[in-house]
């Protein structure tokens, strides 16, 4: 028998392993949110951590059995990373034959004299870079790596620091570039089945490659409203061991009846002005 390469076997232990908690829920958000159709041309963005190379590799295995007919890119965007970081995502895409695209900017130098919200900018200049790339690509989406606990935490951030009930969408069309979308496909796998991919396989992947933060611990590179968020879903689990499927579950069943207040495609509908509109329905 012809031994296999590790990213053979990388993909085998996805394909059995790993079949319930990533792979069958891969294909469940895909299904459920139609995020792949018939002629896309798709770029994956990787950035070098566990869920993004995850992502990559599920994407690349999907377009190999897939029925519908579509196209990859893998797009690395390097916001002036130190050259230990690099070449760890360049060791990394090769081990797991991820053919990787990858275009400079200099986003860390912009940030590093912002003293307000520096994450967030950097952030929103990262998305707005990767839009553009794909662009040129000719591409009409964008995929990104947000997972299941990423859905449960933005949505608990929302309503405790935040005053609002608003999720995190599994696909989301985007204001800035005419005809570009953004899709989630981890959107239902969970944050523990990737550790445990990543741990099984015996896989090392970039926690944080800002130059600001990368030799700091990880509470310290957390943001620390996601990482409340975090403990108190842990706590939380200890007597509701299915909070997490309770918090998911409920973005999809909101029942609109019952909102003292809504807002829907950037209009404010006041309750007084519903509750009247319903009587003289």
């Amino acid at each position: 028998m012809k031994e296999l390469t590790r990213a053979q076997e990388i993909e085998r232990s996805i394909n059995k392993r790993f079949r319930k908690g990533i792979w069958t829920k891969f294909i469940l958000a895909l299904k459920r949110y139609n995020l792949v159709q018939e002629g896309d041309k798709i770029a994956v963005c990787v950035s070098g951590g566990k869920d993004s190379m995850l992502l990559a590799k599920l994407m690349q295995m999907l377009k190999r059995i897939s029925d519908v007919n579509f196209d990859l890119i893998f797009l690395c965007m390097d916001p002036g990373y130190n050259r230990a970081n690099r070449k760890q995502i360049e060791d990394n895409a090769k081990l797991l034959e991820i053919p990787l695209d990858i275009f400079e900017t200099q986003i860390f130098d912009s940030v590093a004299n912002i003293e307000k919200s520096p994450c967030y900018l950097c952030a929103r200049m990262r998305r707005g870079y990767l839009y553009s790339e794909a662009q040129k690509h000719g591409c009409n989406k964008i995929a990104l790596a947000h997972h299941f606990n990423d859905v449960i935490e933005t949505t608990l951030m929302g309503m405790l620091y935040g005053a609002q009930i608003q999720a995190m969408p599994p696909k989301l069309r985007s204001t800035n570039f005419a005809g570009m979308e953004l899709i989630r496909p981890l959107y239902c796998v969970s944050e523990d089945d990737i550790l445990a991919w990543k741990k099984y396989n015996n896989l090392t992947f970039l926690q944080c490659a800002c130059r600001f933060t990368e030799n700091l611990s990880n509470e310290e590179i957390s943001p620390s409203a996601r990482l409340e968020m975090k403990k108190l879903v842990k706590e939380l689990k200890k007597k509701i061991p299915e909070v997490e499927n309770h918090i998911f579950k409920s973005i999809h069943n909101v029942n609109v009846d019952t909102m003292v207040g809504l807002k829907y495609h950037g209009k404010t509908f006041d309750f007084n002005e519903i509750y009247e509109q319903e009587e003289k329905n």
